[in-house]
C-alpha cells in the first residue's frame, strides 16, 4: 500500500490486479472520499478532482471542510494521572498542553 497527498489530504492507494485499476481513499476523515484510475497520471487527476469536488460541495452547503488533522484531540485518562502530569508540567515550567505535546513528540521520534 502506498500514499498520495494533495492539499494536506492523504490517501491510501491499492492496486486491484484483477480489474487492473488503482483505488484510492482519503484517510483520517469521517467523510468518505474515494477515487480510481488506470494509470498513475489518471489516479493523481482523480484524487485532485475528488478533493476539489469535496471542497466545492462543502462550500455550497456553507460547511467547513473536514481537515485530516486539526492538531487537537481529546485524551481521557485516570484523574490521578491527570494530576501527576499537571504537576510535572508545572514543575517543568510549561503548560500542560506543551508538556503532553513534548512527551508525545519524544515518544514518536525514538
Amino acid at each position: 500500500m502506498t500514499t498520495m497527498n494533495y492539499k494536506g489530504y492523504e490517501a491510501t492507494i491499492e492496486y486491484d490486479e484483477d480489474a487492473e485499476i488503482f483505488h484510492g481513499e482519503v484517510a483520517d476523515l469521517r467523510d468518505v472520499i474515494t477515487f480510481q484510475g488506470k494509470s498513475v497520471a489518471e489516479l493523481k487527476k482523480a484524487f485532485a478532482g475528488s478533493i476539489e469536488d469535496y471542497l466545492a460541495f462543502c462550500k455550497r452547503r456553507g460547511e467547513e471542510p473536514e481537515k485530516p488533522f486539526s492538531g487537537q484531540f481529546v485524551v481521557r485518562t485516570d484523574p490521578a494521572l491527570h494530576k501527576d502530569v499537571s504537576t510535572a508540567a508545572r514543575h517543568a515550567g510549561v503548560s500542560l498542553n506543551k508538556f503532553v505535546a513534548l512527551a508525545l513528540e519524544k515518544a514518536v521520534r525514538r
